[in-house]
């Protein structure tokens, strides 16, 4: 039994509350693989989380967190032994189980993946879900035979951890990137990262015809709402939507005119129930032909685990940009 800190998220007759606090391995979630955490991150589920905004944990209290890597410390699963490099991201981290805001966790081997060669455990948690959540869309639209011959890929709310990194992965995979973001003061630093055009969403003008020329190969949505609507015409035939966000709204108005007629598919990203096969590929190609090329440039904030709620309310808001990661040790 080993005494360490963490970020403990409680509900109770005292009310909604979340701060550091001291607890003992032997309090952790069950799991075959005890972890000593190096680094995490900061998504805006993480946000919600921690700030009780969003109804994220389904049961209290536990550790926010929903990406973690570090080390192996124990280990009662023969996959995994005492210096192994691990990550997790998902599964149930901060949901139902204790997350990467510890200076240890525990996890279930199931869900644990050997960090590969070529990334270290900072930069696997500057990919951490956001990159992940981009990867996976990439891989579930070539699957459905997308193609760069077929045009752009439009990418909404391209400031975000998951726009930026699906920029970068994109970009590397072939792709010609649109970057759609509401901070034309950031465009030259999207540029950088790999995308060809940048367009101000405030300045969109959408037809509101049901069909209208196609513009784009496929579409990565991060907003949902009046922007995903928007873009559905614009997709060419046997283009693909894969949606993996709701910053703008969860509510979606069209038609089926674009999927009838041009045969494009919206392709549902859900990142964190991800099946262990398909996971175990996505962070196969991140960290090979898709491994994002500007890593130290998307991750433009770090902070320490007593500092990690300071982050939370800027996200919330909208002022965030690009990746934030947390140093817990190592």
């Amino acid at each position: 039994m080993t005494s360490f800190r963490a970020f403990r998220i409680h509900q109770d007759d005292a009310g909604y509350r979340a701060g550091i606090e001291t607890m003992d391995t032997e309090a952790l979630s069950p799991g075959e693989v005890l972890v000593r955490a190096e680094w995490s991150s900061v998504n805006y589920k993480d946000a919600l989380a921690g700030t009780g905004k969003g109804k994220i944990l389904r049961s209290f209290p536990l550790n926010g967190g929903i990406d973690v890597a570090g080390t192996v410390v124990a280990s009662t699963d023969p996959s995994f032994k005492e210096g192994d490099k691990v990550l997790a991201t998902g599964s149930g981290l901060s949901e139902t189980r204790d997350g990467g805001y510890g200076e240890y966790v525990r996890l279930p081997a199931a869900w644990t993946i050997a960090l590969p060669a070529t990334l270290t455990t900072r930069e696997a948690m500057i990919v951490g879900t956001a990159g992940f959540t981009a990867a996976l869309a990439l891989l579930r639209m070539t699957e459905n035979r997308q193609a760069p011959s077929q045009g752009p890929i439009a990418i909404t709310g391209a400031t975000g951890g998951v726009g930026m990194l699906g920029i970068d992965i994109f970009s590397r995979a072939g792709y010609e990137v649109h970057a759609i973001s509401g901070k034309p003061d950031r465009f030259d630093f999207l540029r950088n990262i790999g995308a060809s055009e940048c367009v101000d969403r405030h300045q969109l003008v959408f037809s509101g015809r049901p069909m209208d020329s196609a513009k784009y190969g496929g579409l990565l949505d991060n907003v949902g709402g009046k922007t995903l609507a928007g873009f559905l015409p614009l997709i060419a035939p046997y283009g693909n939507a894969a949606i993996c966000g709701l910053a703008g709204s969860p509510e979606l108005a069209t038609t089926v005119m674009p999927f009838i007629i041009r045969g494009v598919s919206v392709l549902g990203i859900a990142s964190a129930g991800t099946a262990r096969d398909v996971r175990d590929e996505v962070w196969r190609r991140l960290s090979g032909d898709w491994k994002p090329r500007h890593l130290d440039t998307i991750c433009t904030k770090e902070v320490a685990l007593e500092d990690v709620a300071s982050v939370f309310g800027t996200m919330l808001e909208g002022g965030s940009f690009g990746r934030t990661i947390v140093r817990i040790g190592g």
